[in-house]
């Protein structure tokens, strides 16, 4: 079925039909926005905590990049509790020489936050 074909089914459909695609359409449009919202919120947060001075997104500065990160740790169950302690307490030895050095600025939430943040990114 082309996009014209389809659009005129769904303006041939029945009202409730209509509301009903309407109301999914708006609410997968506004879980969109949300997670768009959250992911700007936590990078920001990533920045106001310096963390960006020795990560980014997608490549390595002095520490890896998140989305490689993310890609390590795929399908641990375990990896955001201890990402967020890396995060709070430091350490090293996974990434190279280099070691991560503890961040003491941040509360266990934020930590969380940006561990669960790290994560979604691959």
């Amino acid at each position: 079925m082309n996009q014209s074909a389809g659009l005129l089914a769904l303006l041939r459909a029945p009202r409730s039909l209509k509301v009903s695609v309407a109301t999914h359409t708006f609410a997968a449009l506004g879980l969109s926005l949300c997670f768009f919202a959250q992911a700007g919120e936590n990078e920001d947060l990533a920045r106001a905590k310096n963390c960006m001075a020795c990560h980014a997104l997608d490549h390595k500065v002095v520490g890896p990049g998140y989305q490689d990160v993310a890609k390590k740790y795929a399908g641990d169950n375990s990896a955001q509790a201890r990402l967020a302690t890396k995060i709070l307490k430091g350490g090293g030895g996974v990434w190279g020489v280099i070691p991560m050095p503890a961040n003491s600025q941040l509360t266990q939430a934020e930590a969380n936050k940006l561990a669960a943040w790290v994560l979604s990114l691959r």
